[in-house]
């Protein structure tokens, strides 16, 4: 066999394999080449193990008492994660060779097989797989540029609403109550009357850093178009999402938008609806109309300030700021 591969050595592979001298087999095969090497002896026992470990690669008996190899395939393929299965089997027919393929195996090798034959096999599956989660990750990274505000860094309004309905859903599984704000900047048309268009543009994009700030990881903002700004707050209550509000507000008031020669301070009106949605009947838009008319109150009530709607409460109303 050729030398050790250094670079596979944080490749990790699961070998399932009913018959011990087979699994002792491919198992030692694959760690004098370099692999990292889980077994499992059973389809239960492979499940198990998928608890706790990440593998690249699976290589599958088909024929093993208990949970078959191709109900144990199945349930692997319900899992988030993709992972790359080679079947292993004695039977050779076509039929479960298309069998084992359609039910969702990347490869199918036969036995008696030859070591460095299925050695190949493992290197090229491995190939694929690398493929995969590059292809998987350049989406994700698409995606995040298609969902990014250029000028803030914060989310535009693209994908907004499905994240709000994803929280409600979460909110009313643990029975946590979900925070949602509209932050408008006060008398931001001045910025652009009194200097211009670059220097509001350089506003916004320091106000966008001032929200992720301010933000926890659990939390997410958004451009909600021009000088708007919504802040979804999770696992919140009414004074937690109040508190941080006003921390806004005065993080916003006491700071100094300053590019080259020209420097000026401003202010921000808030509007804050928090809602817990075990207990009523809601949906995002209407949280977010919740925490618009809150933004307008805000507004009416002299600017720079926090208007807060507990929809639990009846649509009771507090000022802050």
């Amino acid at each position: 066999m050729q030398p050790p591969n250094l670079k596979l050595v944080n490749r990790l592979i699961l070998v399932v394999d009913d018959d011990e001298d087979n699994l002792a087999l491919v198992s030692g095969m694959l760690e004098y080449e370099g692999y990292r090497v889980e077994r499992a002896s059973s389809g239960e026992e492979a499940l198990d193990k998928l608890g706790s470990i990440s593998p690249d690669l699976i290589l599958l008996d088909i024929n093993m008492p208990g949970i078959s190899g191709i109900d144990t395939l199945k349930r692997v393929r319900l899992r988030g994660r993709y992972v790359s299965v080679i079947f292993i089997s004695g039977r050779s027919d076509p039929a479960h060779i298309i069998e084992g393929l359609n039910a969702g195996a990347d490869d199918y090798v036969t036995k008696p097989f030859d070591l460095y034959v299925l050695l190949a096999r493992v290197k090229a599956q491995l190939r694929i797989k690398d493929l995969h989660d590059r292809l998987t990750l350049a989406n994700a990274r698409l995606q995040e540029l298609v969902d990014i505000d250029d000028l803030t860094g914060l989310l535009n309004m693209r994908s907004v609403y499905q994240k709000l309905e994803n929280e409600i859903s979460r909110a009313k599984r643990f029975h946590r109550a979900l925070g949602v704000v509209m932050m408008d900047m006060d008398n931001f048309k001045t910025v652009n009357d009194t200097h211009d268009h670059l220097f509001g543009s350089f506003v916004l994009s320091e106000v966008g850093k001032i929200i992720r700030d301010n933000i926890r990881t659990v939390d997410f903002a958004a451009r909600y178009g021009g000088d708007e700004f919504l802040i979804a707050l999770s696992e919140t209550s009414v004074e937690g999402a109040a508190l941080f509000a006003e921390r806004l507000r005065e993080s916003v008031a006491k700071y100094v938008f300053r590019n080259k020669k020209t420097s000026m301070q401003l202010t921000a009106s808030l509007g804050l609806c928090v809602v817990e949605p075990a207990g009523v009947l809601i949906d995002a838009r209407t949280i977010v109309r919740n925490a618009d008319n809150a933004l307008y109150q805000a507004k009416r009530s002299g600017k720079n300030c926090v208007q807060i709607i507990d929809v639990n409460e009846k649509s009771s109303t507090r000022k802050s700021g």
